[in-house]
């Protein structure tokens, strides 16, 4: 499969690749991913990388996970976000997604799941965040939401100047009812109403961030986070402000671009 985009464009700091197909972006985002993490790997003997979970996200981990040559063994693996208190074994648990997706599949160094379930969320969210900063990360890949959040900081809640690192939210009732468009539950009345997330800072304090972005239903996200103003109302369009960062796109998520290019 050809990785090459239709085409590329800059929007302010931010370099924009738009593939054919979601397959196409997918395999594109994970060469980047692999090669990121080989160059940290190659530095430091350790690669520690955040990743995202979510339909989105699938192609780009089905196709990072059948890469050869990754060091899987020397790679950290940390994620983003987690329900509180959902029941045990539930399948839209993130890291149950990330196993099943990715880590069921390679070996690697260590798993660090976000602990939505930890009897104490403040002190899960401090223990978290020391661990996010003695595995500084090489890799965050993240994805923008139907309502155009990043990891669970959904308007109004994100602050692009957070002073903590991990904290818990309430969900936005868009970002609530996209997990049941997605089939992770069957009704809103399913979904937890707060989540331990990583704030913005946090994602963006990563050395390189590809945000992986395809799909119809993320079109207006798109939009308003590359074309609209850069604001905490639509907390994607930080990343335009954010030089270490790559935007994939397919055809149907950069709908809303036409003329961009």
């Amino acid at each position: 499969m050809t990785t090459h985009p239709l085409y590329t464009t800059q929007i302010d700091q931010l370099p924009v690749s738009v593939y054919a197909s979601n397959d196409a972006l997918g395999a594109a985002a994970a060469a980047e991913a692999a090669a990121i993490i080989r160059a940290a790997v190659a530095a430091r003997g350790v690669a520690n990388i955040i990743v995202a979970t979510g339909n989105s996200q699938l192609t780009f981990l089905t196709a990072l996970r059948a890469l050869p040559g990754v060091p899987w063994e020397a790679v950290n693996v940390l994620h983003m976000d987690e329900y509180v208190n959902l029941p045990p074994g539930h399948p839209a648990s993130f890291p149950a997604f990330l196993r099943r997706h990715l880590l069921d599949y390679v070996q690697v160094k260590a798993f660090y799941p976000v602990p939505g379930d930890a009897a104490d969320v403040s002190t899960a969210c401090r223990e978290y965040e020391a661990l996010l900063r003695a595995h500084p990360a090489d890799l965050c890949a993240l994805g923008i939401g139907e309502n155009g959040h990043l990891a669970f900081n959904d308007p109004p809640f994100a602050l692009f100047r957070d002073p903590v690192w991990v904290k818990v939210i309430q969900l936005d009732e868009r970002s609530r009812r996209q997990q049941v468009g997605e089939g992770h539950f069957g009704s809103l009345a399913e979904v937890p109403t707060h989540a331990i997330t990583l704030t913005i800072p946090a994602l963006l304090a990563a050395r390189r961030v590809l945000a992986i972005v395809p799909e119809a239903r993320k079109a207006e996200a798109v939009a308003k986070s590359l074309l609209g103003p850069i604001t905490e109302d639509c907390p994607g369009s930080i990343l335009r402000d954010t030089p270490h960062a790559r935007l994939f796109l397919d055809t149907e998520s950069a709908a809303g671009l036409q003329g961009v290019a």
